[in-house]
């Protein structure tokens, strides 16, 4: 489903990324995890698009997307939910879930994809109608959740869905994505509670200063030197 080779992204005159290797079977849960400044957001941001790489191939169901225009790698099967949730906040819960389906293909489906997200998230159904600035932080984190599988993903990527949240309100959200990915869709997650990232894919990279540092199976990472060094501080 995706195959991310020999990828270098700077940031300015900074490199974040040295040549990084990464794959995402069909149907797969893989999370890359590290300390802060590791270069994970913009790993997942270049696979998105939107952050461009200097060298490298990203691709996507057979498709090297870095010669695909950036607001067309949706049409790829692509979904992003980037950190910060990035809600339209006076906008309400249902328009801005609308916008998740706008692909001709996600428009066809679109009431079949609504369902799908209210028995994910009962919330938003009972939500539809107010704005989504006034929700709180784990139900925003719901809304963008539902406003990227709007799109029909075949590849849904997440960027630090913990971030903010209630322990409470995190194991729900991890319950959705467990079920999402039982759905099928392959799921890339960029995340720093390294145990529930584990808990959740079946295979993960360590990224450490904008390198691979160690890649497995997330049992092989649990109980990885190279993890406890980097994320742990032991």
């Amino acid at each position: 489903m995706l195959e991310v080779r020999q990828l270098d992204a700077f940031y300015g005159d900074a490199r974040a990324l040295w040549g990084v290797n990464l794959d995402v079977r069909a149907g797969q849960t893989v999370c890359v995890i590290g300390p802060n400044g590791a270069g994970k957001s913009t790993l997942i941001n270049s696979i998105a698009r939107l952050h461009t790489r200097t060298r490298g191939r990203i691709v996507v169901g057979g498709t090297d997307v870095c010669g695909v225009a950036t607001h067309r790698v949706c049409s790829c099967g692509v979904a992003i939910v980037p950190e910060g949730r990035r809600m339209f906040a006076h906008m309400t819960v249902h328009d801005n879930l609308c916008l998740g389906a706008y692909r001709p293909e996600a428009r066809k489906s679109y009431k079949d994809q609504l369902e799908r997200v209210h028995e994910l998230f009962p919330r938003l159904s009972e939500r539809s109608g107010q704005l989504a600035g006034t929700l709180s932080g784990g139900e925003q984190q719901m809304v963008a959740i539902g406003r990227a599988l709007m799109a029909r993903p075949r590849l849904l990527l997440l960027d630090e869905p913990s971030l903010g949240l209630a322990p409470v309100v995190i194991d729900e959200v991890f319950d959705a994505l467990a079920r999402i990915g039982a759905q099928g869709v392959s799921i890339l997650l960029v995340e720093q509670d390294v145990e529930r990232a584990l808990g959740l894919a079946t295979r993960a990279y360590l990224l450490v200063e904008g390198r691979v540092a160690a890649e497995g199976s997330s049992a092989e990472l649990r109980h990885s030197d190279a993890v406890r060094a980097a994320v742990l501080g032991s």
